[in-house]
């Protein structure tokens, strides 16, 4: 795929919803994640599929946004959902990452010391 900015589901001017996981934030599912992804088409910032709730697959399947890209620092890459293939995209709005500050697995102070257990 090239990196057209009219590539459908794709919108580079939407900035991130967050520096976390909008559902685990809000108390929904387990409430901390392994790696964070960041829906295309809103922003949306949700976990990943090996997080306990994977919040960022259920927001692209629910909404109809099929793309997801990384927003772990150092990471550039977009998955399509509905093809389950990688795609090349154009820039984003920034920031492309949750701050480095903030340790993965995240938030801060809400991980469980068994985190390696409970993923899938």
């Amino acid at each position: 795929m090239s990196d057209d900015t009219t590539i459908p589901g794709i919108d580079p001017s939407v900035p991130p919803s967050g520096d976390g996981c909008v559902e685990c934030l809000a108390g929904e599912g387990q409430g901390w994640w392994f790696h964070l992804r960041r829906c295309t088409a809103c922003g949306h910032i949700g976990c990943c599929d090996s997080s306990p709730s994977q919040h960022a697959t259920a927001h692209a399947r629910s909404a109809g946004h099929p793309f997801l890209t990384s927003f772990e620092p150092g990471e550039d890459w977009f998955w399509n959902t509905e093809t389950e293939q990688f795609y090349e995209g154009p820039p984003l709005a920034g920031p492309t990452a949750h701050p480095v500050t903030q340790p993965a697995p995240g938030p801060a102070g809400h991980v469980p010391i068994d985190w390696q257990q409970r993923l899938r």
